[in-house]
């Protein structure tokens, strides 16, 4: 039995990798070292574009059950992520480079998966998973929306990662909030700071976007310079937030506080975080040099924007990512509808598990609304409303408990518990 996934992103390598520990064989397709999408830099598989954090590591957190089930299922992309994580507080954070070579490695050892360097630009024929990325253009994107009838866009962004030697390091204090260890650089600001950077943000001058002039932003990825111009206060009450943060030099709680959260093992890159851009280069010089401690920054890479392509998945897809009219094709991804590099994951992690068993012959499983990884694919495709957007995973699409605590953490933890019982159970009796 033989099966191709195209794309090895963070879903295509999870996809390849389920498929193959289940006796398939598999032609994984990726473009690079021959061609790379503007975003990303490295000829490596599975490449972290816009963060180097997979968010909150808790299960009160919907990324935090999620990973915690993909674990569970054997996930290539937990495993790695694990064993090259970073200090980052509740959260899970890689070393980037680290963490796509442990990937990269995994991927090439593997005997059941046969990677080839090549540019696919036609839909596959079945059985095979499309993985391409948000980014997907070109011949390809086009055979895409022929196919669909239709495509859509929003644009994301990704944080600058500064160098942490060019920090004021006088000006800045480890903590992570509510007293969760120490693993954040914080660069308190007054109020007049405050002030004076919000002006200068919203004043500072963008980088053009070629193909609309009127982009659709995703809200979990809005450029700091957008968000800014909903009020000036409104960084305050979003990634600038001082609360559960005290700088214990001074005994003083800043009026805002910006986070750089560590970016590589060795801790000589720090990201800032809530940062996501579209400033030109020498406008974030300029404007996040008014922060204090960042005054001199060396920047390893500025923050940038770049279009995301997603398919109006809800009557095209199944609940594991199979296209209704054409069986045996499956898609997988942020071109789906999921958002982020975790629920990426798990969307390959789901449409791999499903075609295998279709290749074997066996029944395909519904990991339900009970499960965050089931909730996701349900969501891309019973959603009903009229606006489809993409989604991070939250409790708000899975299954509530009967009867339940009316305490938000109480209720979370029991959907929590039932999930992974869930899970647990159809490994058992399914798998």
């Amino acid at each position: 039995m033989k099966a191709s996934v195209i794309g090895a992103g963070l879903a295509g390598c999870e996809a390849a990798y389920q498929l193959a520990k289940r006796g398939i064989e598999v032609d994984l397709y990726e473009m690079k070292p021959k061609r790379r999408s503007p975003a990303h830099n490295a000829d490596t598989l599975a490449e972290l574009v816009c963060s180097n954090s997979l968010r909150s590591d808790r299960l009160q957190n919907g990324a935090g059950l999620m990973k915690e089930e993909m674990r569970h299922l054997d996930s290539l992309i937990m495993s790695c992520a694990d064993s090259c994580r970073v200090p980052a507080g509740g959260a899970l954070a890689v070393d980037r480079d680290t963490f796509t070579r442990c990937v990269t490695d995994r991927i090439k050892s593997n005997p059941n998966i046969n990677l080839i360097c090549e540019e696919i630009t036609e839909l596959p024929n079945a059985p095979a998973i499309v993985a391409t990325g948000p980014l997907t253009d070109g011949a390809l994107y086009k055979a895409i929306e022929d196919f669909f009838g239709e495509g859509l866009h929003f644009y994301d962004a990704a944080a600058p990662i500064v160098r942490a030697d060019s920090l004021d390091i006088d000006k800045v204090f480890r903590a992570s909030r509510y007293e969760r260890g120490s693993d954040y650089l914080n660069c308190p600001m007054t109020r007049e700071e405050y002030f004076t950077f919000v002006h200068e943000l919203v004043n500072a001058e963008t980088a053009p976007l070629k193909e609309f002039e009127t982009p659709r932003v995703f809200e979990g990825c809005m450029p700091v310079e957008i968000m800014a111009k909903r009020g000036d206060m409104t960084l305050a009450f979003g990634p600038l937030k001082p609360v559960g943060l005290k700088d214990e030099r001074t005994g003083v709680k800043p009026f805002a506080v910006v986070q750089l959260r560590q970016d590589d093992s060795d801790g000589t890159l720090y990201n800032i975080v809530g940062f996501q851009t579209n400033l030109k280069f020498g406008e974030q010089r300029r404007v996040f040099g008014l922060i204090p401690g960042l005054e001199h920054a060396e920047y390893e890479r500025y923050g940038v924007m770049h279009r995301n392509t997603f398919i109006n998945s809800p009557g095209k897809l199944s609940f594991n990512y199979e296209v209704l009219s054409r069986p045996g094709l499956f898609f997988a991804g942020q071109m789906t509808g999921v958002e982020g590099y975790v629920e990426s994951a798990g969307s390959g992690l789901v449409a791999g598990i499903a075609l295998a068993r279709e290749l074997m012959g066996l029944e395909p499983i519904d990991f339900t609304r009970q499960t965050a990884l089931g909730a996701m694919g349900h969501y891309v495709s019973e959603y009903c409303g009229k606006d489809f957007q993409p989604m991070n995973i939250n409790f708000g699409i899975m299954d509530d408990i009967e009867n339940a605590p009316r305490k938000k953490e109480d209720r979370y933890t029991l959907i929590s518990q039932r999930a992974i019982e869930t899970i647990d159970d159809i490994i058992e009796n399914k798998m």
